[in-house]
């Protein structure tokens, strides 16, 4: 093992995948992707095993061996020419959720296909029942819109028309969704060419045998991390609030199991699969899973397939953890991964609690809405993300207004939302007090004020937490809950949407009606508290109270701090 070739080629090919990032995030269309960031870069060997990958979205991150696995079976490697393009965003075929698009393009050297370059992202708009995806009533995987199995969008470097006329005729932003997929299939062309430059200069068999002893460094190293957690069986469990259908709960529940240096979790006592969009594909609990076991090792383990091998997942088919077709999974992927990611840290925070943290946020909001807007004469549709608060840890408080566990993204700058959308920002703000009380404390989300201007809007969500606190760990206190309320242009009250619209859950609806002058407002849970309230420094409540973390009247509550102390 040449440590200082394997060092050098890793940082390559992790900058290789940043820059198809940086490629991707600069020529597409929508906010989703140029300001969102929702999108992860990878390179794969030909046997589909992650080799490297960039830093955007964890969710992602874990979900693609599995993914380019599933897809290699229906459309070998050997198969592909220079210049094919796969597309695929199945749920049921590896993907994570409908609106996950991912496309495929083989590298090559000297004329032999030596693995592939994937680009897998959150496309805004994919049909279906609702405009931006999030259908919190759906009950089947049809009401989420058009799936896609694998299939050539481009076949030695030339667009296939039939493909390309699908894929546009099932959305309505077609516009934007052909820019998207556009500049996904330029991140693939960069992230090809880099690496055939790679290949001429190390030569295949260097390549081969550097790659495949990146991932046994990546094993062993997380192996060695996994062997500093005393063995043993640990449990956790948490509660989503709804599915959308019905104020029935679901629990998750994890059996952890740590044995050496291997690490088997265990979700099959979960509850049984919901009707509504709540349920999680296998691929977004092996993703949940890693995402997991990544924030609780050193983070400077190389990401790719070899720092899976120690890491077992199991779930049972039926279950909110391994959702059986044809129910419906979008939320399953931002709203119960982060849950499922929580359980294994929960649970192993019982072997290792310096390494633990408190239940964050927990929820990515998922407010999305269309239109036609009058200015341009077009549909818009837009997914919104919105970022709570994450849990305190040892020695640490939890990050303010963080986007939740399995994504790296950003939220829309005010400037660019009231520009691209007719919707203006009132109100933007941290919510004091939100943020679970503990030693050290939980991190604070936010509130947005929107009110619609000059068009109607259709907006839909699926979130959590807005019954079900965020838990704090070691006698912390659990972070406050969101909300989403709707106030009508002609009156001046607050109400849910189960009030406003009639709907079952105040979290999950679909296809509500904004008219202009209407507005909303959206509350992020804060994170929960880790150790005991009463243990806090005083002089962080000081702190805290000078920035506006947290009222006089929850100082005196949460840590009996009366301000002379």
């Amino acid at each position: 093992m040449d440590l200082v070739t394997m060092n050098i080629l890793d940082s390559t090919l992790v900058s290789i995948c940043r820059e198809m990032g940086i490629t991707l995030m600069k020529t597409s269309y929508s906010t989703i992707f140029n300001e969102g960031l929702d999108f992860t870069c990878a390179i794969a060997d030909a046997n589909g095993d992650m080799i490297g990958v960039a830093e955007y979205c964890p969710a992602q991150i874990g979900g693609m061996p599995l993914l380019i696995k599933t897809c290699s079976q229906e459309i070998p490697l050997e198969s592909l020419s220079e210049g094919d393009v796969i597309i695929h965003n199945d749920p049921y075929r590896g993907g994570l959720h409908v609106p996950e698009h991912t496309l495929f393009m083989p590298f090559f050297h000297q004329g032999k296909a030596l693995g592939y370059v994937v680009a897998i992202g959150h496309v805004a708009e994919v049909g279906g029942m609702v405009p931006g995806g999030f259908a919190g009533e759906a009950t089947e995987i049809f009401h989420e819109g058009f799936r896609v199995p694998p299939v050539k969008i481009r076949k030695a470097g030339r667009d296939v028309p039939e493909v390309w006329k699908l894929l546009l005729a099932n959305v309505r932003t077609p516009r934007y969704n052909y820019g998207d997929l556009m500049a996904m299939i330029g991140a693939l062309e960069v992230g090809a060419k880099r690496l055939s430059e790679v290949l001429e200069k190390y030569g295949q068999d260097t390549f081969k045998k550097t790659t495949a002893d990146l991932a046994e460094y990546s094993e062993r190293r997380m192996r060695a991390e996994i062997s500093a957690f005393p063995d043993g069986h640990y449990k956790f469990e948490d509660e989503i609030e709804n599915d959308g259908n019905s104020n029935k709960p679901y629990f998750i529940r994890v059996d952890v199991y740590v044995q050496g240096d291997e690490v088997i979790a265990d979700f099959s006592r979960s509850d049984k699969q919901a009707k509504g969009p709540i349920n999680a594909t296998l691929g977004v609990t092996w993703s949940a899973t890693y995402n997991a076991m990544f924030h609780l090792t050193d983070p400077s383990i190389p990401k790719n397939s070899g720092c899976f091998k120690p890491i077992r997942v199991l779930a049972a088919p039926g279950t909110v953890a391994n959702v059986n077709y044809p129910a419906p999974e979008v939320a399953g992927n931002t709203e119960t991964h982060p849950r499922l990611a929580a359980l294994v840290v929960g649970a192993l925070a019982k072997g290792v609690p310096e390494r633990g943290f408190a239940a964050e946020s927990g929820t990515a909001l998922n407010f999305v809405f269309g239109g036609h807007h009058p200015d341009y004469d077009e549909y818009f549709a837009c997914y919104d993300l919105m970022s709570g608060g994450w849990g305190g840890r040892e020695g640490f408080d939890g990050n303010d207004c963080v986007i939740c566990m399995n994504g790296n993204c950003r939220f829309n700058p005010t400037e660019v939302f009231e520009t691209r959308f007719p919707w203006v920002v009132e109100d933007f703000a941290m919510t004091p007090d939100s943020g679970g009380a503990g030693k050290f404390r939980g991190g604070l989300g936010f509130q947005r004020i929107l009110r619609a201007t000059r068009t109607e809007i259709t907006a839909s969500q699926c979130t959590d937490r807005h019954r079900v606190r965020p838990w704090g760990l070691f006698e912390g206190e659990p972070g406050k809950n969101g909300a989403t309320l709707i106030q009508s242009h002609n009156e001046n009250e607050w109400k849910p949407v189960t009030e406003a619209f009639g709907k079952s859950s105040s979290s999950k609806y679909s296809n509500i009606t904004f008219k202009p002058g209407d507005k909303v407002k959206l509350i992020v849970p804060g994170g929960g508290g880790y150790g005991r309230p009463q243990d806090r420094d005083k002089e962080r409540i000081y702190e805290d109270l000078r920035e506006g973390f947290i009222t006089a009247s929850n100082a005196k509550k949460d840590y009996n701090y009366h301000g002379s102390d």
